[in-house]
């Protein structure tokens, strides 16, 4: 079978340090290395393009800042038009190991994934290497990511390690994708509209005092608000546009249900303080009832949207489309 072609994607910010090391460790396995300089103020591309005599190296250079995912994007663009069947993305910070980088592409090589990212939470003993910080941080937004992505399987969705189909990339609406930090979750959430298929690579990030460029109490907000937003896109189109089955009418009952019984008891209750009285029981028994029978239909909804993971690559029939779109032709059930 013929290997894939892999590009590794770097994009670079204030990494001069530490960027020719990572590339100096990439195993011969990956075909190309682009390094993206995101308008760095320490000209790390020039020091890449300057110190590293790698042919597999090709520097870009972007004239704005365009943010972490406005740097991957445009690499793996570049990398995709260049040939490569497996884009992934590495950071130039030294945290990610490129040693694991066959990890990574082999769930795609064999086709039983359409993308792979890093999982450190897998692990327990590696998580006593993380800051406190980020490791609350992942942990809640990763149950956050769950709901916004629909993944139910994974987690740690803000691991920048990662692998993806170059074709599952190009069906991918670039253009709305975030270019900034939340660009991994995002990217989780176009995915989930395309039914990929997303798997965890277990390992282990090295933190030797490097700092973040995240703004954790300016992030943290936004990050709620777009999961947020996705959530709701996600519903909308899974379930209401692309669908509409029981579990629609479980959510749409459900939540009826449970905002007409916490209003409805909370008004009587209301009323029968100021009343000094005491509530009827038949009164808070119909809000009990509208409350637990919600709350059901709920359980009902979720356990539904667990089971909707996505378990088949859509690759192969993504690259078919593409080509047939290019004008091949479709003969005996193969595209030619």
């Amino acid at each position: 079978m013929k290997q894939p072609r892999v590009a590794v994607v770097i994009p670079c910010h204030r990494v001069r340090e530490r960027v020719v090391s990572v590339i100096e460790r990439i195993p011969a396995s990956c075909g190309r290395i682009v390094v993206v300089d995101d308008a760095c103020p320490e000209r790390s591309g020039e020091h890449v393009a300057a110190q590293v005599k790698d042919e597999r190296v090709q520097v870009l250079f972007n004239d704005e800042n365009l943010g972490v995912g406005g740097a991957t994007l445009r690499g793996f663009a570049h990398a995709a038009e260049d040939g490569a069947d497996i884009l992934v993305k590495m950071d130039g910070d030294g945290q990610m190991d490129p040693r694991l980088l066959p990890l990574f592409t082999a769930p795609l090589a064999e086709g039983r994934a359409d993308y792979a990212k890093g999982n450190r939470f897998h692990d327990l003993e590696g998580l006593k290497d993380m800051p406190w910080p980020r490791l609350l941080g992942n942990a809640v937004f990763s149950f956050f990511a769950k709901l916004s992505t629909g993944y139910w399987n994974i987690f740690d969705p803000n691991n920048g390690y990662l692998a993806l189909n170059a074709a599952v990339f190009r069906a991918l609406p670039g253009g709305k994708i975030d270019r900034g930090y939340f660009f991994e979750s995002d990217l989780l959430f176009r995915l989930g509209l395309l039914r990929a298929v997303v798997c965890d690579v277990p390992m282990r990030s090295r933190y030797a005092g490097e700092v973040s460029g995240i703004r954790a109490v300016r992030e943290a907000p936004l990050f709620l608000f777009k999961h947020i937003r996705n959530l709701f896109k996600r519903i909308a189109y899974n379930y209401f546009l692309r669908d509409f089955n029981l579990a629609s009418i479980e959510l749409v009952l459900g939540g009826a249900l449970l905002i007409f019984g916490l209003s409805f008891g909370a008004v009587k209750w209301m009323e029968s303080a100021e009343a000094m009285m005491t509530t009827p029981v038949g009164t808070i028994m119909l809000s009990a009832l509208s409350i637990i029978l919600g709350s059901q239909f709920l359980l009902a909804f979720i356990n539904y949207d667990v089971q909707m993971v996505p378990r088949t690559p859509v690759a192969g029939l993504l690259r078919g489309l593409s080509r047939n779109d290019d004008g091949g032709e479709i003969d005996d059930g193969e595209i030619k």
